[in-house]
């Protein structure tokens, strides 16, 4: 099951990669600053993914993936200005990444725009998970990149974003992966708080997300977190219109040792002496990531 898992989240990865320049600008950077000697020496706190909430889809259909693979799900977060629910899952062992699944709570939005979601997300008639082999890391890679309705158009698109550039993001993006985030705490000194890490960011002329400031920390003070801003796509809408729209982008995360744990050495400190889940209100700013209002500054 282990190789099935590790197989689906290279997919993931993979294609991630290839569409967000900025991991790849990321990695080189902290290689050159000699943080890290390799990529794989990066250690990834928790990838996330966009759904709507609409039958056959949504949290309960996507979430079964990783079930199936080991995964237990967590705490429940809703965002009510956004419109989102969400939960996390904890991997089968600590070698993997959390995964943070959102969900769009489409009968919370006005008619129109619950109508323009339908009139996509009806072509879906059952849950499409239950038709997969989820033994087949193959065919779940394919699935994740996959269309599940036809391609929106501009307009549709346009529509949505007034109303919740979650919505349009989904829309157009599917189950592509909407980021994977850098644990900070495990880098060498130097790098490893996300004030640090933010600093080296910003000399090597990545841009972060300012919703609520660039540090985004939990109110316990054990979880931090900062982001970039998502990248920009030429997307291929119905009609063979291209639109540069919001792609995908970087996270990064502190998580601190808890205070029963602070007299432990360095060396004996492992994932569970830390801070664990994750917090709606760093969570909510996060989202903007992708919002026009940090893309177009």
């Amino acid at each position: 099951m282990s190789t099935i898992l590790e197989n689906v989240l290279e997919g993931l990865m993979h294609r991630y990669r290839e569409r967000v320049p900025d991991v790849s600008g990321i990695v080189n950077a902290m290689i050159k600053e000699n943080i890290i000697q390799q990529a794989s020496d990066i250690e990834n706190d928790h990838i996330a993914f966009r759904t709507m909430g609409v039958p056959h889809l949504g949290i309960q259909s996507l979430e079964k993936i990783f079930l199936h693979y080991g995964y237990q799900k967590r705490d429940y977060y809703h965002f009510p200005e956004k419109k989102l629910d969400a939960y996390w899952y904890a991997p089968p062992a600590p070698q993997y990444p959390r995964i943070f699944i959102s969900e769009l709570r489409v009968k919370d939005l006005s008619p129109e725009v619950q109508a323009i979601i339908t009139s996509y997300t009806n072509e879906v008639t059952a849950d499409p998970v239950e038709q997969l082999n989820l033994d087949d890391a193959r065919a779940v890679d394919q699935f994740l990149h996959s269309g599940l309705w036809r391609l929106p158009t501009w307009e549709d698109f346009e529509a949505l974003g007034k109303q919740s550039e979650y919505a349009a993001w989904v829309i157009y993006n599917r189950y592509y992966l909407n980021h994977f985030t850098i644990s900070v705490h495990n880098l060498k000194e130097g790098y490893n708080t996300i004030a640090q890490f933010n600093e080296f960011l910003e000399r090597n002329g990545f841009t972060l997300n300012n919703a609520g400031g660039k540090i985004k920390t939990s109110p316990d003070g054990g979880l931090l977190q900062s982001s970039t801003v998502a990248e920009m796509i030429d997307a291929r809408f119905a009609a063979g219109d291209v639109h540069n729209i919001s792609g995908s982008y970087v996270e990064f995360a502190e998580r601190r040792v808890l205070p029963q744990f602070a007299h432990l050495p360095q060396d004996l400190i492992t994932r569970e002496h830390r801070r664990e889940g994750f917090e709606a209100g760093n969570a909510d700013k996060i989202f903007e990531s992708t919002y026009s209002s940090q893309t177009k500054r």
